[in-house]
């Protein structure tokens, strides 16, 4: 199989108030990232949470089955 990129490609990610980032989840549509997001958000601790979408990756040899 393939390592989520292709079938999970958009994330969460919270930014704290000194600027660290961290990955809340990975989601298969935008619109269920948004509603975590969302969700998330309307909490009273004040932190910005954002939807991204992974870049797509090449496949490398050890993903390809040609490496050796």
């Amino acid at each position: 199989m393939g390592d989520g990129t292709t079938t999970l490609p958009w994330l969460v990610v919270r930014e704290d108030d000194n600027g660290n980032r961290y990955r809340v989840g990975r989601f298969a549509t935008r619109a269920e990232a948004q509603r975590t997001a969302d969700s998330l958000g309307d909490r009273e601790h004040q932190q910005i949470y954002c939807v991204e979408r992974l870049a797509a990756r090449k496949p490398g040899p050890e993903q390809n089955g040609t490496g050796r």
